[in-house]
């Protein structure tokens, strides 16, 4: 991201001797900083140095001792080898397999780090290769297959199931077909396949005692001439049993997965995935078409999953039962998952119940997640964590997501903040029966929804809100959590409010679900204060000197242009006029349910003192809104 304007500042004079000791300063600290990075870059060498580094190469050999000159000729392999401190650098190709890692690092400095050779195109599939298709008419062919080719475990005969999840009346299994790389979709019966072709082909599959048959449709092309792959491993990259800690997954791409349906009380497998483990960093890869999850971040298996009845006392008891299996702050969560592109996943780009505890998910590209909608159920989202405790969701892009963030139950010590969401059908940001406290701050919530408000104890700052905000009680009664803890404290329903808006930007678009307006009705009150009020949004009611431009229509819009997203919109001085404060723990107070301060992970205080851009906030008068001024007249700004 770049920060696209130019800003009219006051320079004072100063004198030449001034200038030339802060020169001199600056001098000191940079150089300061170039010995700390070479000292640390030093250690990290001599870290590597006592590990071992194994290579992978599609022309390699198992057989091979895993040298740059004698690689490996598979990922597995390599990960049946490499101990605590050790790397595994893959080069160029396309590997069909799936990587489970049998065992992880030791530390955060002693791990297990799987990479892409830099500069070099490395695939993960979990796909295979079919090209025994045999026209059956027009545009359709089919292969049969023995069911010994899939190994075991079949994805055509494997159903997807599980708590809160809607088939819309049919069934669906966790098979695919892909062509040039691209899915077919799976028809409700073999007489749909039967019929002319659409757009999207279909395809349909059936497995007997001994043969799995595919039919598909192939529109005006010979299936064994193009590339056509099919799905036969339920993950690409994830552990079989939990534990497996300190490993990071770095620069690859990863595709094609039969993933199943992960709802909260079960275990949740990922095209990528950590299964319970600490510690992770997944960073850099291109992460899609799983046929449910992308990055799974979530709950270990027993025999309890999917047995809740989809109900609240149900995950409770999951949530009791995670407890009593060592959920906690020194066992579990402590992931980062950084830069990676995930999309075309049919559930959620990440998904996390109780295993992501603090977490890191930062500067992400997350797009066409649930699209395809032929199965639904209460589980698709960009993001969609339970349990986003002490968890930070920064500067990441999500778009073409359906809901874009859903933070469902104890979002507690959680931050949002600097994340661009639009385009999203459903809404930018779910919280749902959270008590707090959390932050979300320096936001662009651009969709037709901005906020789906069913929690209480949130604290909202900085952000550019541009749709409605839809806040309603709830009479669920859920937990909440001594500070920085995954123990339980206690349980209350949401009876609504008990949230701070400060500095933020609200822009109207016809009707009363505009503006803060909405929480007149809820039973805790508000805390306001700074807040601009563009286009008929309405204030909250009890709000004291709100800015309210009712007949100013700041004209936001979002626009992308190449590999760019830029945000136009028109203001003029008026947000010089806003009587802002700096947002800050003392600011903020304590949530009202679990009579918490707002404040850092570390348990210290927290002061929102930079923008959207990272730029310093103004301490006495800060811009409203994510922007520090912004400038005035037509305004356009790079946001990614």
């Amino acid at each position: 991201m770049e920060r696209n304007y130019t800003m009219n500042t006051k320079i004072r004079r100063r004198s030449a001797g001034k200038r030339t000791f802060a020169a001199l300063l600056s001098f000191r600290r940079r150089l300061r900083s170039r010995c700390l990075l070479a000292l640390l870059v030093a250690a990290l060498s001599a870290r590597a140095a006592n590990g071992r580094e194994f290579h992978v190469s599609v022309n390699g050999d198992d057989a091979n001792d895993g040298t740059a000159s004698k690689p490996l000729k598979t990922i597995s392999a390599a990960a049946e080898a490499a101990q605590a401190g050790d790397g595994i650098t893959v080069h160029e190709g396309i590997y069909r397999e799936r990587v489970t890692p049998p065992r992880g690092g030791e530390s955060d400095t002693k791990r297990i780090v799987y990479q892409a050779a830099p500069g070099e195109k490395v695939e993960i599939r979990g796909s295979e290769v079919v090209k025994t298709w045999e026209k059956v008419q027009d545009d359709v062919w089919k292969a049969t297959l023995p069911n010994t080719f899939f190994g075991g475990y079949n994805p055509y005969s494997d159903l997807i199931r599980g708590d809160w999840f809607n088939g819309r009346g049919r069934k669906h299994h966790t098979g695919a077909v892909y062509l040039y790389g691209e899915w077919l979709d799976e028809a409700a019966g073999l007489e749909d396949v039967l019929k002319p072709a659409g757009d999207p082909p279909l395809w349909f599959g059936e497995v007997g005692e001994a043969d799995t048959t595919i039919w598909a449709q192939f529109k005006g092309v010979n299936p064994n001439e193009q590339l056509v792959e099919i799905n036969v491993r339920r993950a690409v990259f994830y552990p079989e049993k939990p534990g497996v800690n300190y490993i990071t997954v770095r620069g690859f791409i990863l595709r094609q997965a039969a993933t199943q349906w992960a709802p909260p009380t079960a275990e949740q497998i990922g095209l990528v995935g950590t299964h319970w483990s600490k510690g992770w960093i997944i960073e850099d890869n291109i992460i899609s078409h799983s046929r449910c999850v992308g990055v799974a971040l979530g709950k270990y298996g027993d025999q309890w999953d999917n047995t809740s009845s989809n109900t609240a006392k149900g995950y409770v008891r999951t949530i009791e039962r995670a407890l009593e299996s060592g959920w906690s702050k020194g066992k579990i969560g402590h992931h980062v998952v950084r830069n990676n592109r995930i999309s075309h996943c049919e559930q959620a780009g990440i998904v996390g119940s109780l295993g992501a505890v603090f977490s890191r998910i930062i500067g992400n590209t997350i797009h066409d997640i649930h699209v395809r909608r032929l199965f639904t159920g209460w589980e698709m989202a960009g993001v969609k964590i339970h349990a986003a405790i002490d968890v930070e969701i920064a500067r990441n892009r999500v778009y073409r997501a359906y809901r874009g963030l859903w933070m469902d139950w104890m979002a507690q010590g959680m931050r949002i903040t600097g994340n661009l969401c639009y385009a999203n059908d459903s809404e930018d940001l779910f919280v749902e029966v959270n008590h707090g406290p959390f932050l979300v701050d320096n936001n662009l919530f651009l969709s037709g929804v901005s906020v789906r408000d069913m929690s209480q104890g949130g604290a909202y700052a900085h952000n550019l809100i541009t749709g409605k905000i839809v806040s309603r009680p709830d009479g669920r009664s859920t937990p909440y959590h001594p500070a920085h803890a995954t123990a339980l404290a206690g349980m209350s329903t949401i009876k609504g409010g008990d949230n701070r808006f400060y500095n933020n930007l609200l822009v109207g678009g016809g009707g009363p679900e505009f503006g803060l307006g909405v929480y007149d009705a809820r039973e805790l009150p508000l805390a306001t204060g700074g807040n601009v009020y563009y286009h008929d949004a309405r204030p909250y009611s009890k709000e004291t000197n709100p800015l309210v431009l009712a007949e100013k229509d700041p004209r936001v819009r979002v626009v992308e242009e190449g590999d760019g997203v830029f945000v136009h919109f028109t203001v003029g001085p008026e947000l010089g006029q806003a009587a802002t404060r700096l947002v800050t723990t003392a600011l903020l107070g304590k949530a009202a349910i679990s009579g918490l301060p707002y404040e850092n992970p570390d348990g210290s205080p927290l002061t929102v003192e930079t923008d959207y851009f990272g730029a310093a906030r103004d301490a006495s008068r800060p811009t409203a809104g994510p922007f520090e001024r912004p400038g005035q007249g037509d305004v356009k700004l790079k946001v990614w």
